[in-house]
This record gives structure tokens, C-alpha cells and sequence, in this order.
């Protein structure tokens, strides 16, 4: 209840967790067993999700030109990225990019780079597919590592896609959001705040305490940056897609901004369903956003609103 969860979902089973009984001890040496299970699971979750992605795109999987992966799961050779190239019958001649460990902004990372793959490279159309599945840091509770119960109380597995491209074909595509700008920061005071190490034992994740306050005393700062050029000041006048790497977090940003309650609405309620699920939250929420919109009968689905945010971290 503490943190605004009420469900998630694993990819993990109790058949699997029988027979990966290391799975469980905080400190057994189980890299090679979590490895074998999510090189496989990571690319066949990002294929569901990109199935339906392209579906609704409503244009032929061969007019994608461009494919960018992202996960923190699974770092392999060949990576996911071809795997779900391999699964999905694209040509072998799509471009990829595959992002790896990047963190818990890297949704809004692999939108950066599909918007410049877009841009910058004409007729382009760019798959980016986010999948992530948690086997890497799912471990059993003991009193000498309470911080793993933190993880495992807030992360789940999820994965989601869309198509970005650059001059929409009339009465084919329609598009459902417009990226007008894309930034990124580094926060000095925020390096040992947050982390990932690969070990024997797998992924092990580090969140240090403070790491709601430093995002909150810097987010004016930062959006104020990326917004200023845009003419873009009233945060309430914004439709906001903010990851939620915990409730604190979330508290502190709409306390320090100054947010109406239904600002961050839809990340409170994905936050709520399925956890954090790092690079593939932010997606979930735009979705869940233009899915409200709609149904409210908002005339963009941007919750009504015009201009929005959308904010990464970790």
C-alpha cells in the first residue's frame, strides 16, 4: 500500500522457480541460470508487443526501415535486437540499434533516438520496442540485503512498442503523438544515487534514499531548459508522462511543481497495475493516457492539452 502498488507481472513461474532453486538464494552464483532464461523470454515478450504495434500502424512490418531496442535484461551476441528482427520475418537489412542497461530513462532515450533516426534519414520508419523482464534481479528476502526487498516490491516485467516516423502518409498513418523536442541531463550529485551492477549473483540494484529529493530540487531547473525554447511555462497547461520509480518520487515532483492532482493520473494508475517496469513504463503510460483521452472524449490524446512532458530518470 506504501507504494502505490496493487499488482504486477513476472514472466517468472513457480515451475521455473522450482526448477531454478538458486533463483532464490540472495547470494548463490546463478548468473549463467537467470542469463539462459531471459535471452530467450526478453525478444519473445518485445515480439507481442511490436506484433500489436505494427498492426495498429497499418502499414506492411517490411516498410519498417529502422529497429530500436531497448532492455536492461539479457546482454547477449547476437543481441535481442536481432533475435526480434529474426521472430518478427523483418529483412535482415533494418537498421538497429540496441540499447543495453541504459536505465530507467531509456524509454524516453529510445524515443530520442528513433525521433533522430526519423528526421534525419527520409521515408524512415523506426520500430522502438522496450522489453523488460526482472529474472536478472529476482531474488529471495534476507536480513542482510533489505535493500533487494525495495526491488523486488517495486519492479515488474513488461514490454510495449510503437512506430516513429516523419511525414505521415495521409489517410494510412495516423498519428497518435508528435515529438517536438528530445534532452537529456546528467545530474552530478545523482551518479551514486542510483545503480546497476551484473554480478555472479545477477543484477543487483542500488537506490539510495535521496534520490526523490535530488530529482525534486532539480526538475524546475531541467524542465525549464527543455521547455523555455518551446515558449512553455504553465506545468499545469502540460500533459504529463513522468516514469515512476516510486511513490516518493512522484509525490515529490507534483509537491515541487505545483501539479493538479489529475496531472500525473495516468502514471499513478500504471504505477499501480504493473510496477515499474524501467525502459518500457513510460510507453505504458502514453498508451494509457491516449486510451483515457479517448474515452473522455478529449479532442487530442493529451488528456485535452496540446503541448506535453514526458520525463525520464534513473
Amino acid at each position: 500500500e506504501k507504494a502505490a502498488i496493487r499488482k504486477r507481472h513476472l514472466y517468472l513461474t513457480e515451475e521455473i522457480l522450482r526448477e531454478n532453486p538458486s533463483l532464490l538464494a540472495p547470494m548463490a552464483p546463478s548468473f549463467d541460470a537467470r542469463q539462459a532464461i531471459v535471452v530467450e523470454a526478453v525478444p519473445k515478450l518485445a515480439k507481442e508487443a511490436a506484433e500489436k504495434a505494427i498492426k495498429e500502424w497499418g502499414r506492411p512490418k517490411s516498410d519498417i526501415t529502422h529497429l530500436v531496442f531497448c532492455s536492461a535484461s539479457g546482454i547477449d551476441m547476437p543481441g535481442s535486437d536481432l533475435q526480434l528482427l529474426k521472430l518478427l520475418g523483418l529483412p535482415l537489412s533494418v537498421n538497429r540499434v540496441m540499447l543495453y542497461n541504459v536505465g530507467c530513462h531509456a524509454g524516453g532515450t529510445a524515443l530520442r533516438v528513433a525521433k533522430d533516426l526519423a528526421e534525419n534519414n527520409r521515408g524512415a520508419r523506426v520500430l522502438a520496442v522496450c522489453s523488460e523482464v526482472t529474472v536478472l534481479s529476482y531474488r529471495g528476502p534476507h536480513p542482510a540485503h533489505i535493500e533487494s526487498l525495495f526491488v523486488q516490491a517495486l519492479f515488474g516485467d513488461g514490454a510495449a512498442a510503437l512506430v516513429v516516423g516523419s511525414d505521415p502518409v495521409d489517410g494510412v498513418e495516423r498519428p497518435i503523438f508528435e515529438i517536438a523536442s528530445a534532452s537529456q541531463v546528467m545530474l552530478p550529485e545523482s551518479e551514486e544515487a542510483v545503480g546497476g551492477h551484473l554480478r555472479e549473483i545477477g543484477l543487483t540494484f542500488h537506490l539510495k534514499s535521496q534520490l526523490p529529493s535530488i530529482i525534486a530540487s532539480n526538475i524546475e531547473q531541467s524542465l525549464a531548459t527543455a521547455c523555455s525554447p518551446l515558449g512553455l511555462s504553465d506545468w499545469n497547461q502540460l500533459f504529463w508522462t513522468v516514469h515512476p520509480g516510486g511513490r516518493a518520487i512522484l509525490d515529490q515532483v507534483e509537491a515541487r511543481l505545483g501539479l493538479e492532482k489529475e496531472r500525473l493520473a495516468a502514471t499513478r494508475h500504471v504505477l499501480s497495475e504493473y510496477g515499474n517496469m524501467q525502459s518500457a513504463t513510460v510507453l505504458f503510460i502514453l498508451d494509457e493516457m491516449r486510451n483515457r483521452s479517448a474515452a473522455e472524449g478529449h479532442a487530442t490524446t493529451g488528456e485535452g492539452l496540446d503541448w506535453g512532458v514526458l520525463l525520464g530518470f534513473g
